[in-house]
């Protein structure tokens, strides 16, 4: 497993490199886009958010921004009307409690507002550069791309439980661009996704899907990937990044967990289904051969020794080009606990992310 484990890394690690760095050009956009964010409770957030994407060195009359205020009970929808002038639209969700999927139905409810011929989907809690837009726009625009993945990186930690997980969102960010890059997609973020509004349509939305909660990125990438898996690109640029914030605490993080790992019970790819399953696997033989140590089993404490060390170091060459393109090489400091604890916490989410509920965005959902 640890060989099958280390293979699968060099592969993905292959596929960061198959990624060639996005460099801003001169050619004007021609793309009318629609920014969508699907809000709930954000009123601490959302003003930010707002800011920085009206700034945007984007052509204003190709500009369109659109807010759906997801049944919020703060003043949320109020702060989003005040950017009226701005060229804010606000949509208002009045659905009740009969949805499982309000984000899924608030974006759904936008495209179909929408003018723009792209649709990009942000966060409520996210904060992006003057040229973020700009840069996804003319990569897809150059790469004749019609499904657009961009990195997404936690900054402003305020404690070391915070890096450890800036760390760790790297390395997924990585796996989804690495994915992109050998041409099997596997994951991405909704925090900075860009597609054609036509291929929306095309693929049927989010039919099949919009019976679980999350999966408005992943999921619908999947679908999108089944019969244009070459036209789906990552915009490796730094001017792409969007910026959100880690977890504050244990419970928060876990949650955050549970719900992307409820994602996997909708795959349909046996090549990302067998990705996981071998990651999930090698982590469970180590979780229980780090058990056996703990009971007196000692014998095969070299080959558990062995494996960590591989573990660390294949993680340690995929993650240098990664947290090199995001500045943030000091965090490798913290690789050796991540490895370790890493295979702890992908057990646990493997098994209690595919059963039961979860919450989020105050409701209990599935």
């Amino acid at each position: 497993m640890t060989i099958v484990y280390v293979v699968l890394v060099l592969y993905m690690h292959k596929g960061w490199k198959n990624l060639s760095a996005f460099q801003l050009q001169s050619t004007p956009v021609l793309s009318k886009v629609s920014v969508i964010i699907a809000a709930r409770n954000e009123q601490r957030n959302i003003g930010n958010t707002l800011d920085c994407i009206v700034k945007q060195n984007y052509p204003k009359e190709l500009l369109e921004i659109i807010v759906v205020d997801d049944h919020s009970t703060d003043l949320t929808g109020s702060i989003v009307k005040s950017y009226a002038d701005k060229g804010v639209r606000l949509i208002t969700l009045n659905e009740g409690n009969k949805l499982n999927s309000y984000k899924k139905f608030a974006i759904n409810k936008a495209i179909h507002a929408a003018s723009g011929e792209v649709i990009i989907t942000t966060d409520a809690d996210c904060i992006m550069g003057e040229d973020w837009l700009i840069s996804v726009i003319q990569y897809m625009e150059s790469h004749n791309k019609i499904m657009v993945s961009s990195p997404v990186c936690y900054h402003h930690e305020k404690s070391y439980f915070e890096r450890l997980q800036t760390l760790e969102f790297l390395y997924l960010i990585g796996l989804g661009a690495a994915g992109i890059g050998q041409q099997n997609p596997t994951t991405c973020n909704g925090a900075n996704l860009a597609y054609r509004k036509s291929l929306f349509f095309e693929m049927g939305g989010f039919n099949g899907i919009d019976d679980l909660a999350s999966g408005d990125d992943e999921l619908f990438l999947h679908k999108v990937a089944e019969k244009y898996a070459d036209r789906i690109g990552f915009c490796k640029s730094k001017l792409a990044i969007v910026y959100t914030d880690a977890k504050e605490n244990l419970k928060s993080f876990l949650n955050q967990r549970k719900r992307w790992a409820s994602k996997s019970t909708k795959y349909k790819d046996k090549k990302v289904v067998f990705l996981g399953v071998c990651i999930w696997l090698y982590n469970v033989m180590l979780v229980l051969s780090l058990g056996r140590l703990l009971i007196g089993y000692t014998q095969d404490i070299q080959l558990i020794l062995l494996s960590f060390i591989l573990k660390f170091l294949v993680e340690l060459f995929f993650l240098y080009p990664i947290v090199g393109f995001a500045n943030r090489k000091e965090l490798l400091w913290n690789l050796p606990i991540v490895t370790l604890i890493h295979s702890l916490y992908l057990v646990y989410i493997g098994i209690v992310g595919n059963v039961g509920k979860y919450d989020w965005k105050g409701r209990t959902v599935k």
